[in-house]
């Protein structure tokens, strides 16, 4: 199989169509279907079934996809290597990250290492679920994840686990002003919250949990942007890292520490073997 072909595979997969594929990699489209033809031939089977409107993987295209997808990276990563001896200061680096984290501690992380290496260009998807972030990482789709550290599939990946966020509560304006919230005070909030499965669930079930109570949800969101303007609007409360819980504070919120302390840690993994040039030092920075 050559690169070309499996570029091309990949292009399919991801846009649904031999049209879509071919205006994304702005060739023509007879040159894709020679391509996706000879890889047939070469496999002994198709990849694609042809629909009156698009494609859709077959059983062989799907056992495809992830070896396709950690081919590209690794000649994605053989190419920044000889870039790296020949003294060329560029890369790539791709991380999927659970919106709390890419929010902190993960945008000043890319700041600093930036600020070192300006030309790399990175790349950072969104996943709200710990496990669609191990789940991408393990097949190649993104190089490197940062999920909540005991999110499922973080164990039996690489990984570093990193420092610590504090968890203050964050209450609508107005609210009773308390130093401190016990976990019995917490167990009589209205919360605002994102889906099961998400860091800020979590982080409320775990802790309001630990009291043996359910928390009582008032709504739940599947966009993270939206619980803040909710608990502005008085819809309930919410748990939140400092740096996210200090910014809800200056748009009038309440926010208060709770008692005893919460703290949860994140951890950034990627899958076992070589990372680029990029990612390898995105690893050492994070860990030294």
């Amino acid at each position: 199989m050559e690169r070309r072909e499996l570029e091309y595979f990949l292009a399919i997969a991801e846009s649904g169509s031999f049209t879509g594929a071919a205006q994304a990699l702005r060739i023509a489209q007879p040159s894709l279907s020679h391509a996706i033809g000879s890889l047939e031939q070469k496999l002994g089977g198709k990849v694609f079934h042809r629909l009156p409107h698009g494609v859709a993987l077959t059983p062989a295209g799907e056992a495809l996809v992830e070896p396709a997808r950690q081919v590209m990276r690794d000649l994605s990563t053989a190419a920044d290597s000889v870039r790296r001896v020949l003294g060329l200061a560029e890369g790539r680096l791709d991380i999927v990250a659970q919106t709390t984290l890419a929010v902190d501690p993960l945008a000043d992380l890319l700041g600093a290492f930036l600020r070192s290496h300006p030309n790399v260009a990175v790349r950072v998807s969104d996943h709200e679920l710990g496990s669609g972030a191990t789940s991408a990482v393990r097949s190649g789709e993104s190089e490197l994840g940062m999920a909540d550290s005991a999110a499922d599939g973080v164990a039996e990946l690489e990984h570093v686990v990193l420092e610590g966020r504090e968890i203050l509560a964050v209450l609508p304006p107005g609210a009773a002003e308390r130093e401190r919230l016990g976990r019995a005070e917490l167990a009589e909030l209205n919360w605002v919250t994102t889906p099961r499965g998400t860091a800020t669930r979590e982080v409320i079930e775990d802790t309001v949990g630990a009291q043996g109570a359910k928390p009582r949800v008032a709504v739940e969101t599947a966009h993270q942007a939206m619980v803040v303007p909710l608990v502005l609007a008085g819809a309930g409360a919410t748990l939140l890292p400092r740096s996210l819980a200090r910014e809800a504070g200056e748009r009038g919120a309440v926010v208060r520490p709770l008692r005893p302390r919460v703290v949860r840690r994140g951890a950034l993994f990627w899958r076992r073997g070589p990372l680029s040039p990029a990612a390898a030092e995105f690893v050492r920075m994070i860990s030294s």
